[in-house]
């Protein structure tokens, strides 16, 4: 067999594209061609399928699915760093916990859920951020969960080691304090890794979504950018029945939910704009799609 000529037709592009939008929600159109084309050559030359057909016909019936769940993780993106879009960070403890907290009749834990997680840099900071900046952590139990739908990425958050690029926006006082000099690399440390609980999950997949429900507050940034339009939709549905009555989305600086969903209020706080499920149309809207 030679390898060096494998290739992707036309229609054999179209053909995984219809596919992998139907397993994933996340649509690649022309301009990711190339791309798309790569990681399909790699994973027929890693197999030793001599062409798309033989290969495709793998990916589709495989029983384990482990074929499929490497390319999840070569066709998705994972660039992120600490502390991005940090004012979301600031809104959550000046803003956010406290309204949860004096509307709270009871002593439920405050479930926090980050996805993607990616490689963990989100839920590690969501982590920091409590710890030095919310005075009232004290007095509450937190459950933080970050999940993603790429094992690779969620495998590197578990190890918790990163470049001296994905902790450039941390304090120099910060860094000391939960980061561990290892090489040209940081280690983050043990009692962050343990707070955290990381999760396998594809949002537009309904069946996995179930067990995720009643988050107080859901960071779901810089995905719904890679989703078309009745992705989107699907996704903000999911994102709307994890959240509890009067549960708080925060999306990334360039995605608006009104421009998507109905379902959930706009709320426009100093530091961010925020989207709201509200307490009072929660029995009417439960069901909704």
């Amino acid at each position: 067999m030679q390898t060096s000529k494998l290739h992707i037709r036309d229609e054999d592009f179209l053909r995984f594209r219809d596919f992998f939008y139907r397993k994933t929600g996340i649509y690649f159109d022309e301009g990711k061609r190339y791309f798309v084309d790569r990681r399909l050559i790699e994973r027929m030359k890693a197999t030793g399928a001599p062409d798309f057909r033989t290969y495709f016909t793998r990916l589709r019936f495989e029983a384990s699915g482990e074929e499929l769940q490497t390319l999840i993780n070569l066709m998705t993106v994972n660039e992120t760093y600490f502390f991005r879009e940090e004012h979301q960070l600031r809104c959550l403890v000046q803003h956010l916990l406290p309204e949860l907290t004096r509307r709270r009749t009871d002593r439920r834990p405050i479930r926090i859920w980050s996805i993607p997680a990616s490689t963990g840099e989100e839920p590690y900071s969501i982590a920091i951020y409590l710890l030095e900046y919310w005075p009232d952590l004290e007095h509450w139990d937190v459950e933080l969960v970050a999940s993603d739908i790429d094992t690779r990425a969620l495998e590197r958050a578990r190890q918790g080691r990163y470049s001296a690029r994905s902790v450039q926006h941390v304090p120099h006082h910060l860094r000391r304090k939960y980061f561990t000099r290892v090489g040209n690399d940081y280690q983050i440390c043990e009692m962050l890794r343990e707070v955290v609980t990381f999760t396998r999950v594809n949002l537009c997949d309904a069946q996995e979504m179930r067990p995720y429900r009643d988050f107080a507050v859901i960071f779901c940034r810089n995905l719904l950018i890679y989703f078309d339009e009745a992705s989107r939709k699907t996704a903000a549905h999911h994102l709307y029945e994890a959240l509890e009555p009067g549960g708080y989305l925060c999306l990334g600086h360039s995605e608006s939910m009104s421009r998507i969903s109905s379902l959930f209020q706009v709320r426009r706080f100093p530091e961010a704009i925020v989207y709201q499920k509200p307490e009072e149309i929660y029995e009417t809207c439960a069901g909704c799609g």
